[in-house]
């Protein structure tokens, strides 16, 4: 691009967004992963009927974060309806007891399964593993949400995944000169911005759904 010669920064810009872009999309596409297999245990362990979800190269980046948004905060309302419940049905104390399993006595144990059983219909150890973990960690949950939500509100959520993703070129060949290196710059602050947070949301959002499934595995065995 001629406009390279007089804005020689344009051409480090543009694959640092290529780069960017890129990182996104492998986190999204992991975070989608992570919360399909968070349903899939909720729908074993809980009698749930979730739906998987799926990143949608066709749709914009502000649909796909709607998707995936909608999807975890259906599975809040599910734990928070449980929640309510439990706290109805057990004592204080033991209620508290619930976010710590692993030093519960046998007899606190039977009564929180009894509580489970007459709450969720069932009352085997996932269950109560799930949702007491939910519960304790119900942070992760909104935490990734709100992440989702920032880019949702980005200048690039109304683009298709399938330019902003394969063809970046695309966008940046009918941008000249300073007014490219303005928008180059301007994308990238915001991409920064954005997976500054994003990125150790993600991670901890799959370590933790990760580290429950072994958890819950571990004690069916």
């Amino acid at each position: 691009m001629w406009s390279d010669i007089f804005y020689p920064e344009n051409p480090w810009r543009r694959e640092q967004l290529i780069r960017r872009n890129q990182e996104l999309h492998d986190l999204m596409k992991s975070n989608f992963r992570a919360t399909n297999q968070l349903i899939d245990v909720m729908n074993k362990y809980l009698s749930c009927s979730f739906e998987h979800i799926y990143l949608n190269e066709s749709a914009t980046l502000r649909e796909n974060c709607d998707m995936i948004i909608g999807s975890i905060h259906k599975i809040q309302a599910e734990v928070e309806r449980i929640d309510v419940k439990l706290k109805e049905k057990l004592e204080p104390t033991l209620y508290e007891k619930l976010r710590n399993l692993p030093s519960l006595s046998s007899p606190d144990f039977k009564a929180i399964s009894k509580a489970f059983e007459a709450v969720c219909g069932i009352a085997t150890v996932g269950a109560t593993v799930l949702v007491s973990y939910l519960i304790e960690k119900g942070i992760i949950l909104t935490n990734i949400t709100r992440t989702y939500a920032i880019i949702a509100a980005g200048t690039l959520a109304s683009v298709g995944l399938a330019v902003v993703f394969l063809g970046i070129d695309m966008i940046i060949e009918a941008i000249v000169g300073k007014i490219e290196g303005d928008k180059l710059k301007e994308a990238l602050e915001q991409y920064d911005r954005a997976l500054q947070e994003f990125r150790p949301a993600s991670e901890k959002y799959q370590d933790n759904i990760t580290y429950v499934r072994s958890r819950i595995e571990v004690l069916n065995e």
